[in-house]
């Protein structure tokens, strides 16, 4: 991508966006891409009990300023966790509004095939939204009943490691079998195998603008 282009990350939740591409926005913004952040929920229903309803919006802020996303590039929604089908026509207006304002030349969002009903509708209206914009899905492959991997993005040993950092922001969601440093490193790994690079990020092509 060159200098002047501009990068937008659609995160239902606060962490998918760093699970999903973490590596790939430390390789855009390293190499003068603008990197625009948006997670539409706070998870404060899904925090155990003893945690502060504003432990999410902490994290999201430390985990994404390791990335070298600027603060003021990062915007965070509050909508409920696992009821974003009740507000889907909210959604596509802010993500309008974030189109208008950001106008990106590519647009990270989960891929089509997740199954989380939250990001469904974060993918399903991102398409129309950003209509303009190239569109790759980022793989959580937790989520994921298959993946259609047509696109890679190399990746440095720098830009793994920086994506594991990020990720060690998030203190409350340590306990989840995917914040695992072995297992980030090893899907970079076999990522990378596939197209005989060190390490890569894949992605499903939704939609590619020439």
């Amino acid at each position: 991508m060159k200098k002047s282009q501009r990068a937008l990350v659609l995160a239902p939740h606060t962490d998918d966006g760093e699970l999903g591409c973490g590596g790939t926005i430390t390789r855009l913004i390293a190499e003068g891409t603008a990197v625009y952040y948006v997670a539409f929920s706070l998870c404060r229903r899904s925090l155990p009990a003893h945690l502060p309803p504003d432990t999410l919006e902490k994290e999201v802020k430390v985990a994404t300023k390791i990335l070298g996303i600027p603060s003021e590039n990062l915007i965070l929604l509050d909508y409920d966790v696992r009821r974003f089908k009740e507000f889907r026509q909210d959604i596509l207006e802010d993500m309008i509004k974030i189109r208008t304002q950001v106008n990106p030349d590519l647009v990270f969002l989960p891929a089509s095939s997740d199954i989380h009903q939250d990001h469904q509708v974060i993918t399903e209206e991102g398409l129309r939204a950003f209509k303009q914009s190239s569109v790759l899905g980022y793989e959580l492959p937790w989520n994921n009943t298959s993946f259609n991997n047509g696109c890679f993005i190399k990746l440095e040993a720098a830009h793994v490691d920086n994506k594991i950092k990020a990720l060690g922001a998030y203190e409350s969601q340590k306990q989840r079998t995917y914040f695992n440093d072995n297992f980030i490193r090893s899907l970079a790994t076999v990522r990378g195998v596939q197209i005989s690079t060190p390490y890569a990020e894949a992605f499903e092509v939704l939609r590619w603008i020439i």
